[in-house]
């Protein structure tokens, strides 16, 4: 019987050692999903129930269905802010991820002198003040004394009028956000560039690849998860634009909404106007388009394809 009751004694702490084992991950894992939980998914979840009611953040609120999400796609200007976002988006991923990507292959250079401090330069504007970037670029955009326009009204020709023009205020946002995030996204096609192994481009060369055949047979397919990475942060945060734009147009979206986004377009009816009902069904439909469009490109880079 002692040794029955020992047998017994030992399976239990070796039972409950094996439960310990087991839990021990989770319990390291849990401060994430209780940040996770507790700051994004339980305010997306009060957004997502507020979007169903009118509220003004004083009153009480008013059931009203889905009567915000028909007052939304009705909405003329909430057309010219998706029309206006959708085109940062586009030009982002055609023009900043290219640029980005060949400002990391000559950075990655072994001929270039002095890497680190052109690498230290082109990440400058990644720390730099959004504010302070802004209020610089909008002295540079100034129709009389601008940068910009200086050698135009030096050649005797019409100056451009950057911010008040409705299509050449759309080509100054995006000339903004080309030079604020080519930058970052050097560094990511960088680090990717550094983990490729030489001895692929040597093989390469003893095969008699050229140049052009090393980029787009060795170096692209090797950089296929950085480029997903990164394609998905300039979508993100092309769609969720708002500093720029509001302190350039001094938060009206202006001219006659020609520069609004999705973002400004929400700040501007939830918190201008105080229809927080409203704004809330903006960000549920804003998310919605988000979360599609990154499985859309999870899909299109061959994430969920199954391996033979």
């Amino acid at each position: 019987m002692v040794q029955a009751a020992m047998t017994r004694g030992r399976e239990a702490r070796d039972s409950g050692g094996f439960q310990q084992h087991k839990l021990a991950p989770y319990a390291f894992i849990s401060p994430f999903y209780v940040l996770f939980g507790f700051f994004f998914l339980a305010p997306s979840l009060i957004a997502l129930v507020l979007s169903l009611f009118r509220w003004d953040g004083i009153n009480d609120p008013r059931f009203v269905l889905a009567r915000n999400y028909g007052r939304l796609l009705s909405d003329k200007v909430f057309a010219q802010a998706a029309t206006n976002t959708a085109i940062y988006a586009i030009a982002s991923l055609l023009i900043v991820l290219p640029l980005a990507l060949v400002l990391a292959v000559l950075l990655n250079a072994k001929s270039l002198r002095f890497s680190n401090v052109w690498r230290a330069m082109y990440f400058t504007p990644v720390v730099t003040s959004t504010v302070a970037i802004t209020l610089v670029f909008q002295i540079l955009y100034n129709q009389d004394t601008g940068l910009l326009n200086a050698p135009l009204i030096y050649l005797g020709l019409e100056p451009i009028y950057w911010l008040g023009d409705r299509s050449w205020i759309k080509v100054a946002i995006i000339i903004l956000i080309v030079w604020r995030s080519t930058g970052l996204l050097s560094i990511y096609f960088l680090a990717g560039l550094q983990s490729i192994p030489e001895e692929l481009y040597e093989a390469a060369s003893i095969d008699g690849a050229s140049v052009l055949q090393k980029f787009f047979r060795i170096t692209i397919p090797m950089l296929r998860p950085i480029i997903l990475f990164v394609s998905i942060i300039v979508l993100l945060s092309s769609i969720q634009i708002f500093d720029e734009i509001h302190i350039l147009t001094h938060g009206t979206g202006g001219p006659a909404n020609a520069s609004m986004s999705v973002v400004q377009y929400l700040y501007e009816r939830g918190y201008s106007r105080l229809r927080l009902g409203f704004a809330s069904a903006v960000g549920t439909v804003l998310f919605a388009t988000v979360f599609i469009l990154s499985l859309l490109q999870l899909q299109w880079y061959g994430v969920f394809r199954k391996e033979d």
